[in-house]
C-alpha cells in the first residue's frame, strides 16, 4: 500500500484528558452523555448532532409494556420469537424490563410522545408485537421529535462539550487497554487525539457500505473497524436487516415505500405487469419481511424489475394519505396514483457490530459500545420493529451508571480551547472514490439479501482488491468493515433471520448460536477467499 499525504500529518494532542469520550451524536451518544451528567463528557460527532444518525430517521417509535394490558414478559418474548433463536435471553429480560422507566426518561428531557387527553401514552401495534406498545410522535416522527429533545438538553447541559465535524479514524490503546480516540477534521488532513478513561463507541451502523440504503451517509461503518482494528470481538456481523420496498429510483439514501402500503391493497408487480408474490407465499404481498425481500430481489436481479402498484388500492388519493411517499415518488419524476412505483431492497440495519456485555463493556478496557454499533444480543437473527431505539437508550443509561461506579470522582468540567482554523484540506483521489463504489455494489450484490459461497468469495477478492488502492485511513475502514460483514456471513452455513445462504437454504439446529470473530480471523478467510477466486 502506498503512502498517504496523511502519513506525514502530525496527530495533535488535546491538552486535556478527559473522563469520558463518546463517539457518535446520535440518540445512544446523547441519552449517555446526558445520563453521566454533571460528569464532563465530550461528543465526538461526524456531522452536526442529529444530523448524521439513523436515530432521527426513525419513523416507528420506542417499544415498551406501559399500557395496563401488557407485561414487559410478552415484550421479552416477542424479542425473542423475532431474534430466531440466537438473542441473549437475559439481556432481552433486563432490556424489556427497563423500557418503561427509560421512556420516562425521554418524558422528562422534553420528548412530546402522543398522548390522549388524560395524558395516558397512545400506543401503536406494529410487525411481530403481541400488544399495542410502540410509543410514537405525531405518528412517524417519533425519530426526529426524541433527537431534537435530546439535542435541546444537551445544548443546556455545561458538563457535555460538543465537537462537530470530527470524524473518528481510529482508537488509541496500549494492549487490551483503550485509552481515547484519534480523530481528523471532516475535509481536512489535521488529526486530533483524545485521551480518555473511558471511550463509549456509539457511531453507527453500515448502512452506506451497501450501494442501496434507507441511512444516513454518516452510517459507513467506521466505529465497527475501529474497535475491530483495536482487537475487539465482533459477534452477528453476518445479520443484517433489509428493508423490501425502497424507492428504487436511484436516490442516495433511498426512501421507503412504507409497508401500509401493501397493507391497504397496493400490489407487488413486474415490468410485465404479472403479480409474483401470489407464488412465492400464502399471504402474498403481506408475507414477512424477509421473504417479500428476497422475491423482489429475484425480480430485480433477472432484470424483470419489481414495482408497487397503488393505482387501483390507493389511486387518487395517494398524496393526501401518504404525503411522504408521495413526495418522494414526485421528486423522481413518478405519480403514484398512475404509474407503478419502483422498488428494491435497502439495508435497513445491522444486528451485528461489537460484542458487549450487559452494561455496555467490549472485550477491550476501557470500551463501551452503544447503539447500532454495538451487539448486545438483543436482536439475534433479526430486529422487532422499534426495539432499535429502546436498545440504544437502555444500554447507554447503563454504560453511563458503569463508568460513574468505575470513576465516583469526576474531573471539573473545563476544557482549553481547540484551534478551529481550517486546515490543510483533504484530497478524496479518483482510486478512493472508485474503491468506494465498487464496496457498496459488491455488497449489494453479493453481501445481500441473498448470499451463497461462491458470491461471498467473490465480495472478499473484490473488497481486497480495492482496498489496494486506499490511502485514508477513513475509506480504509469502510472496506474493513464491509470485509468483517462478508466473511461472517461466509462462515454461517445455514440461512437465519436476516441472513439468508441459498447454497444452504435452511436453519440449522447446531448453528443456533451466535458467532463471534476477530479481524485476525476475518483476515484469513479473506485471504483464502483471494486465493481462490484467483487460483494462487
Amino acid at each position: 500500500m502506498g503512502l498517504s499525504i496523511e502519513d506525514f500529518a502530525p496527530a495533535l494532542a488535546g491538552k486535556d484528558v478527559d473522563d469520558v469520550v463518546i463517539l457518535g451524536g446520535g440518540l445512544a451518544g446523547l441519552f449517555c452523555a446526558l445520563k453521566l451528567a454533571p460528569r464532563p463528557v465530550t461528543v465526538i460527532s461526524n456531522a452536526p448532532i442529529g444530523q448524521g444518525a439513523s436515530s432521527a430517521w426513525a419513523q416507528g417509535g420506542i417499544a415498551a409494556a406501559v399500557s395496563e394490558h401488557d407485561t414487559f414478559e410478552k415484550h421479552r418474548d416477542d424479542t425473542l420469537a423475532a431474534g430466531a433463536g440466537i438473542c441473549e435471553e437475559k439481556i432481552v429480560e433486563q432490556m424489556t424490563r427497563e423500557a418503561g422507566d427509560r421512556v420516562r426518561d425521554l418524558l422528562s428531557y422534553g420528548v412530546p410522545f402522543d398522548q390522549d387527553l388524560e395524558g395516558r401514552l397512545q400506543l401503536s401495534r406494529e410487525a411481530a408485537h403481541s400488544e399495542n406498545r410502540v410509543v410514537r410522535v405525531r405518528g412517524d416522527m417519533a425519530g426526529r421529535a426524541i433527537m431534537d429533545a435530546l439535542i435541546a438538553a444537551v445544548r443546556k447541559t455545561p458538563s457535555i462539550r460538543v465537537l462537530e465535524g470530527f470524524m473518528g479514524e481510529s482508537l488509541i490503546g496500549e494492549g487490551r487497554y483503550v485509552t481515547g480516540v484519534m480523530a481528523r477534521k471532516r475535509g481536512g488532513l489535521e488529526r486530533m487525539a483524545f485521551p480518555a478513561h473511558a471511550v463509549v463507541l456509539a457511531s453507527g451502523g453500515i448502512g452506506h457500505l451497501y450501494g442501496v440504503t434507507t441511512n444516513p451517509g454518516e452510517a459507513n461503518g467506521h466505529g465497527l473497524a475501529m474497535a475491530a482494528r483495536a482487537g475487539a470481538v465482533i459477534a452477528d456481523a453476518e445479520f443484517v436487516q433489509f428493508h423490501p420496498t425502497a424507492l428504487n429510483v436511484g436516490k442516495d439514501p433511498a426512501p421507503l415505500a412504507t409497508e401500509a402500503l401493501r397493507g391497504d391493497g397496493a400490489l407487488l408487480i413486474n415490468s410485465a405487469g404479472e403479480r409474483f408474490m401470489e407464488k412465492i407465499h400464502e399471504l402474498a404481498e403481506l408475507a414477512p419481511r424477509d421473504i417479500v425481500a428476497r422475491a423482489i430481489h429475484r425480480e430485480v436481479t433477472a432484470g424483470r424489475g419489481a414495482f408497487l402498484d397503488c393505482r387501483e388500492a390507493i389511486g387518487a388519493s395517494f398524496a393526501e394519505r401518504y404525503p411522504t411517499v408521495f413526495a418522494a415518488c414526485q421528486e423522481a419524476g413518478i405519480d403514484p396514483a398512475t404509474q407503478p412505483i419502483p422498488v428494491a431492497p435497502a439495508e435497513h440495519y445491522h444486528m451485528g457490530g461489537v460484542l458487549t456485555d450487559a452494561n455496555g463493556r467490549t472485550s477491550l478496557d476501557g470500551l463501551w459500545a452503544a447503539g447500532e454499533v454495538a451487539s448486545t444480543g438483543a436482536h439475534g437473527a433479526n430486529r422487532l420493529a422499534s426495539n432499535s431505539l429502546l436498545e440504544a437508550v437502555v444500554f447507554a443509561a447503563r454504560i453511563a451508571e458503569d463508568i460513574q461506579g468505575l470513576m465516583p470522582t469526576p474531573r471539573s468540567a473545563y476544557w482549553n480551547e481547540l484551534d478551529s482554523e481550517p486546515g490543510l484540506p483533504s484530497q478524496r483521489n479518483t482510486e478512493e472514490r472508485e474503491a468506494i463504489t465498487i464496496l457498496r455494489e459488491t455488497l449489494s450484490r453479493n453481501v445481500g439479501v441473498e448470499r451463497d459461497a461462491d458470491s461471498l468469495r467473490q465480495a472478499l477478492a473484490d473488497i481486497a482488491r480495492a482496498e489496494a488502492s486506499c490511502q485514508r485511513v477513513s475509506i480504509r475502514n469502510m472496506m474493513i468493515s464491509g470485509r468483517i460483514i462478508a466473511a461472517a456471513a461466509l462462515k454461517r452455513t445455514e440461512s437465519r433471520g436476516g441472513h439468508f445462504r441459498s447454497d444452504f437454504p435452511e436453519a440449522d439446529p447446531a448453528q443456533a448460536k451466535r458467532s463471534y470473530t476477530t479481524l485476525a480471523e476475518v483476515d484469513r478467510i479473506a485471504a483464502e477467499a483471494v486465493a481462490t477466486k484467483t487460483g494462487a
